[in-house]
């Protein structure tokens, strides 16, 4: 038991020393800039069991041990149907880490790998709705998820390539379903080739997204790879003769010339540059 409590405190030694320029402060730069925490808040901190909510979770102990703003975090794990490995790895690597999580059950993946189209956004959806549901449940007014710079650039990306819309992923939101209640995204502006190596530093494994399709894809050779990964592909090829072209995607969506635009949604309204052209 010693042995593993010291490596814990290894681990969380390396986020504010090897790690901190990369990780700690970037954090730190999404709470303040966003203004994603105020006095009194409850957040639930919502693990998925992958690296990136990990390392919320330790993020966030270490930002209730040396922030002066009072608040509060439960660490809330949702099954959706792991298999037996990947819910044993969950509560190891939890244990490992000392991060005292309340886990529930679901039936999600059921749910949504029995769907004809889009598993992964019907299972988000409803991965979502249930952790709002258990947080409010739990007396908490916000909910932490584990999305990262490289989300939001992909989520960028993705919106063009295949939605069709300019649309990005914001570092918070008000629930619409849920009065209340609001999602946070500590990770904003850490970059997961960062969290890679936090992990590899640390020995440290994770699992990846455990639901059917994804294990389908992987047991097929890469056959029905999600658009996610195929636009993460794409952007790292498009690194090699433009190293900063993700960092020009994430500026992009914090300066956006409305007056270029041809047309655009606020608050689910449609809106066109032609509403006032003629009274310029």
């Amino acid at each position: 038991m010693a042995r593993e409590l010291d490596r814990c405190q290894m681990i969380e030694r390396s986020i504010n020393k090897r790690f901190r320029k990369e990780l700690w402060t970037p954090f730190m730069k999404a709470i303040r800039d966003y203004r994603l925490l105020s006095a009194g808040d409850r957040i639930a901190v919502c693990i998925s069991g992958g690296k990136d909510s990990m390392l919320l979770a330790k993020l966030m102990q270490e930002l209730l041990r040396h922030t002066e703003v009072p608040f509060e975090a439960v660490f809330l794990v949702m099954d959706p149907g792991y298999n037996e490995a990947n819910r044993r790895k969950i509560e190891e690597n939890t244990a490992l880490l000392r991060v005292p999580v309340t886990i529930f059950e679901s039936r999600i993946f059921d749910v949504a790998n029995a769907a004809d189209q889009n598993p992964c956004y019907l299972c988000a959806r409803m991965r979502r709705g249930a952790l709002y549901a258990k947080a409010k449940e739990m007396g908490c007014n916000k909910i932490a998820l584990g999305h990262h710079m490289d989300d939001v650039i992909e989520t960028v990306v993705m919106s063009m390539f295949y939605g069709a819309q300019l649309q990005a992923m914001p570092p918070k939101l008000h629930s619409r379903n849920f009065p209340g209640m609001e999602l946070i995204r500590p990770l904003y502006c850490i970059r997961e080739e960062d969290i890679l190596s936090w992990c590899r530093y640390n020995g440290l494994s994770f699992i990846r997204c455990a639901c059917r399709f994804t294990e389908k894809a992987e047991a097929s050779g890469g056959q029905g790879v999600s658009k996610r990964q195929e636009v993460k592909e794409l952007i790292r090829s498009l690194k090699r003769t433009h190293p900063d072209i993700d960092d020009c995607i994430f500026s992009s969506i914090h300066s956006v010339c409305l007056d270029t635009m041809a047309g655009w949604k606020y608050k689910g309204q449609a809106h066109s540059f032609l509403d006032d052209y003629d009274e310029e």
